[in-house]
């Protein structure tokens, strides 16, 4: 099968499209065919050695943990999905190698849920990653209706579907973006504010008493999360462990069938939209890399596999 892989941690002079051997299916795994692969920083970070004292590694290592296709073939002992069916994946293993920046990937049932049929494919490789951080960061944090939260980084991929999960749950939503992306925000059901010096006063001018919830995408942001917290508040970041000291919540996503398929149908419903910033082949991942560093899209950048 033809893929994007590398055989050594580096930059992205180390990339290549390469064929790869089929995918085994044990037992409990589908096979997908990808039709297309969600880029996130995790990919190029990886790619550059990050995760080499965490996570195990095999080489030739294939990018890429976000996935919308078909499926092609159950492993044994699978029956929640047949041959055909289309399906959205976390496809995060226990270690490095065989990720979603190729024709197939065997999945855990786990990693995996049915695409909305609403999204297209590019909007649905979006969503699994970048949507399940926002879900359950704010749903470990105590997300409820009439609830305030402020979102740091509103406008990117993780936040913007964050402000809109929290929207459809009744949260009252303040997000953090440049003046660039206000109008934007407010389209998704927040009220926008811009980051840098001062952001605790103007988060304060618009929640005298404090926020309940703050879910930091971004990091840096610790002074201010501490400064506009209610009596009461919670916080959680997903790049920033300085948290840990101030009694807050560093974390990690983590693959899980069933708040994929509450994302999906929050998709499906069209409380959740992806929007795609920019769609890219498998011969041009290192491009896509280049965009993602850059920090300023608004959305998801995505591989077009098929």
């Amino acid at each position: 099968m033809r893929a994007v892989s590398y055989d050594q941690f580096g930059d992205d002079s180390a990339l290549a499209v390469t064929q790869q051997p089929m995918p085994k299916v044990a037992p409990g795994e589908v096979l997908v065919r990808v039709r297309a692969a969600g880029v996130n920083p995790v990919d190029w970070k990886v790619l550059a050695g990050g995760l080499e004292a965490i996570m195990e590694t095999q080489f030739p290592v294939i990018p890429g943990w976000d996935l919308a296709g078909v499926v092609e073939q159950v492993g044994i002992d699978v029956s929640e999905y047949a041959v055909g069916d289309e399906v959205i994946g976390y496809a995060r293993k226990d270690w490095v190698h065989a990720g979603t920046f190729a024709e197939f990937v065997s999945v855990p049932r786990r990693c995996l849920a049915r695409k909305p049929a609403r999204l297209s494919w590019q909007q649905a490789a979006g969503l699994p990653l970048a949507g399940l951080t926002a879900y359950q960061v704010l749903h470990r944090l105590g997300l409820a209706q009439g609830r305030t939260v402020l979102i740091h980084g509103g406008a990117g991929g993780v936040g913007s579907i964050g402000v809109q999960i929290a929207a459809a749950a009744g949260g009252r939503v303040i997000a953090t973006a440049s003046e660039g992306n206000h109008e934007y925000l407010r389209g998704l059901g927040a009220e926008p504010v811009r980051y840098g010096d001062g952001l605790a006063d103007r988060v304060r001018a618009l929640a005298p008493d404090g926020v309940d919830l703050v879910a930091d995408f971004v990091g840096g942001v610790l002074q201010p999360t501490l400064a506009v917290l209610a009596d009461g508040g919670v916080h959680a970041s997903i790049a920033d462990p300085a948290v840990l000291g101030a009694g807050g919540q560093w974390m990690w996503v983590h693959p899980h069938a069933d708040d994929l398929a509450a994302l999906a149908d929050l998709a499906q419903s069209g409380a959740v939209e992806v929007e795609v910033a920019a769609t890219f082949g498998l011969d041009d991942v290192p491009a896509a890399f280049a965009l993602s560093r850059e920090g300023h899209t608004r959305g998801k950048i995505v591989i077009d596999v098929a």
